[in-house]
């Protein structure tokens, strides 16, 4: 891979197709808005899930999953408030965030991997 975005995209597709294997029904990649982006938004069991996509190499840098602290959690959150208000998804809709951990090849999905977060708190 060239640089970054091009290793991201490849390793984000290949979580998409790693999570759709699994029975989530993506709906949306690389959401943006005024708040952040989250890397993949789907459907799976009933709820609707923000997935963070997280790569490392080695981990030389730390486990992949480490890099979602606080506060990318909170950002997500806000995102994710943001696109069920745009979208008119009903508060009582479940949600869950998940996180998928890249390390080499190997995939590992944490799903719930963090609460829901305020923005300010």
């Amino acid at each position: 891979m060239t640089n970054h975005r091009q290793k991201g995209t490849f390793v984000e597709r290949i979580v998409a197709a790693y999570l759709e294997d699994r029975g989530v029904e993506i709906l949306e990649r690389n959401y943006r808005n005024r708040y952040g982006e989250v890397d993949l938004i789907g459907k799976h069991e009933g709820y609707l899930v923000f997935v963070e996509v997280k790569y490392r190499a080695t981990l030389a840098k730390g486990s992949p999953q480490e890099a979602v602290g606080l506060q990318k959690q909170r950002r997500i959150c806000a995102v994710a408030d943001y696109y069920r208000c745009v979208h008119g998804i009903p508060l009582s809709t479940p949600i869950r965030y998940d996180v998928a951990a890249v390390l080499g090849e190997q995939v590992t999905w944490y799903r719930n991997a963090f609460p829901h977060r305020e923005r300010y708190g």
